[in-house]
């Protein structure tokens, strides 16, 4: 039995406090691991696009991440939290117009041939800027990639660009492709998008629907002393239950995204030779909000938005649901994320009477069965904990007189609801923090984003303020100047409410101990495991 610091202490902190007392250890064990075997790994969903060009999601990232590289990738120990993988070193113009880019020499693509700076250059200009959902936001005003040499880009800007956000997206936004397989295709439906062929560890070898994915071994890497597997099967298990129980019955050797649920954990870290670990998550920070439409006329009020957040347990929340491996949200940046947080935001403490007192104020009379309207609520599908979380909140709302009627639906129903039909008005989301508020977070209480993009603004709010805010800092070059801006983001976004952030959390690992290099960096789960092995 090994259990690696579950408690929500540790799976809360930054990755700086991991540095001093993991980054040479881990260091040692990877140079020591041995090679070859077959990892099995529980998988819980088949994305219906595995191209992480376009669908820069960990859904896809969990699989296409060992195939598909990006130009850097998230590090404990690297330089800004950084590890060059398909570019060796990156610099931004003092104006804010340019990005230069070095390339890795010696690079192929799994058909053999060559990787170099074009395969940068269409991937930007023709993937990520028009199809990427968070692509088309980092890269908005990306105008021409030159390619001086094969070894060279240099990305030109129409509009200055902070460097600060292109380096804090890189391991998210830059997953590059090749132009020889896309280009003179309708990309969105070039059947590669699932038959990946890429420059990472692991070659797209099988995927069979309902049952597995299969990625072989990549002899030819362009590191030399990886990948230590010869093969990963991504077994598809969609009922957590099983995860747990394969495990068990060494079936499968790893169950990441908190795949085994959260009450089994105490249980399953006392079955010998099996490990729970937190740590590899910390640039994945998930958070739970209340996503609100605000075309519906209760909505628009802000004392009734005031209301319900006060109407809301935190605590309860944090201890119950996610059982303490979460911590309270303060606004819609997460306390893990240093280089942008901030506390002086306005709280809305646990106080139903005072809620209660809000609405009476406000004209929202109950009627003679205690209720003083209805809601429609839809929990996203996707974790336990946010289904659970519905449950809660429409208990939560009725302590203040607000019927709250909950219809479930699977993912693609109830992302077509929510974010193109808009038929809601509350939903629970699980929106994720990927380093920088400009990548993932902003888009959430921006307007004028067209209805079909999930995770966005899809509740008709629209805050000229804000939007300025937004737009002043997606343009300020000054690294300082541009993080009092998302400071004054944070507070205007809890002061009006849009959505209602409740808590932030990583996720558990779950693995035999036979697997070595497990959660050494802060996207282990969807990086490229080019280091990870099996203990013979």
């Amino acid at each position: 039995m090994t259990v690696s610091s579950i408690s929500r202490r540790t799976l809360m902190k930054g990755t700086a406090l991991l540095l001093a007392s993991t980054a040479l250890a881990r260091q040692a064990f990877a140079q020591a691991a041995p090679s070859g075997g077959r990892l099995i790994v529980a998988a819980d969903s088949e994305p219906k696009n595995l191209n992480p060009a376009i669908v820069a999601s960990n859904g896809v990232f969990f699989v296409a991440s060992k195939v598909i590289e990006p130009l850097a990738e998230a590090s404990f120990d690297g330089k800004d939290g950084l590890s060059p993988r398909l570019a060796t070193s990156w610099e931004g113009s003092a104006d804010g117009l340019s990005v230069t880019f070095k390339l890795r020499d010696g690079v192929t693509w799994h058909d053999g041939k060559p990787f170099t700076s074009v395969d940068v250059a269409f991937s930007a200009l023709n993937i990520w800027k028009p199809l990427q959902n968070l692509g088309r936001l980092v890269f908005a005003n990306l105008e021409a990639v030159d390619t001086p040499d094969d070894y060279t880009a240099i990305f030109r800007f129409s509009k200055p660009t902070p460097f600060q956000l292109i380096r804090n997206a890189l391991p998210v936004v830059t997953s590059v492709v090749a132009k020889h397989i896309f280009d003179g295709t309708d990309i969105a439906t070039n059947p590669a998008n699932n038959t990946l062929v890429g420059t990472g560890p692991f070659k797209f070898a099988e995927h069979k629907p309902g049952e597995y994915y299969r990625l072989a071994r990549n002899e030819n890497y362009w590191d030399k002393d990886q990948p230590k597997l010869d093969e990963i099967i991504f077994r598809v298990l969609p009922d957590r239950e099983a995860a747990g129980s394969a495990l068990e019955a060494e079936e499968i050797q790893l169950a990441a995204f908190s795949a085994v649920p959260l009450a089994d954990l105490d249980r399953i870290s006392k079955v010998a030779g099996i490990k729970v670990i937190s740590k590899g998550y910390e640039a994945l920070t998930y958070q739970l909000v209340v996503e609100i439409n605000h075309r519906r006329k209760e909505l628009a009020d802000l004392r009734v938005r005031q209301a319900i957040a006060q109407a809301i347990d935190k605590k309860f929340v944090v201890d119950t649901i996610f059982l303490g491996y979460a911590a309270a949200s303060t606004g819609p940046v997460p306390k893990n994320a240093p280089q942008f947080y901030t506390p002086d935001v306005a709280a809305y403490d646990f106080n139903p009477a005072a809620a209660n007192d809000i609405l009476d104020k406000a004209g929202y009379k109950q009627g003679p069965d205690g209720n003083r309207f209805t809601l429609k609520l839809r929990p996203a599908p996707y974790f336990n904990e946010t289904r659970q979380f519905g449950d809660y909140l429409r208990q939560a709302l009725a302590v203040i007189g607000i019927n709250a009627e909950i219809v479930n639906a699977d993912a693609a129903a109830h992302q077509k609801a929510v974010y193109t039909d808009h038929d809601f008005d509350l939903a629970v989301g699980p929106p994720v923090f990927r380093g920088d508020p400009a990548i993932s977070t902003t888009i959430l209480v921006q307007s004028g984003t067209p209805a079909g993009v999930p995770f966005s603004n899809q509740g008709g709010y629209v805050n000229p303020e804000l939007d300025k805010i937004i737009l002043q800092a997606s343009e300020t070059v000054d690294t300082a100047a541009r993080t009092d801006l998302y400071r004054k983001f944070q507070q205007l976004v809890v002061a009006d409410l849009p959505l209602i952030n409740v808590a932030e959390w990583g996720f558990i690992t779950v693995a035999r101990d036979t697997v070595l290099n497990v959660s050494n960096n802060p996207r282990w789960a969807v990086s490229n495991w080019g280091d990870t092995a099996l203990q013979s």
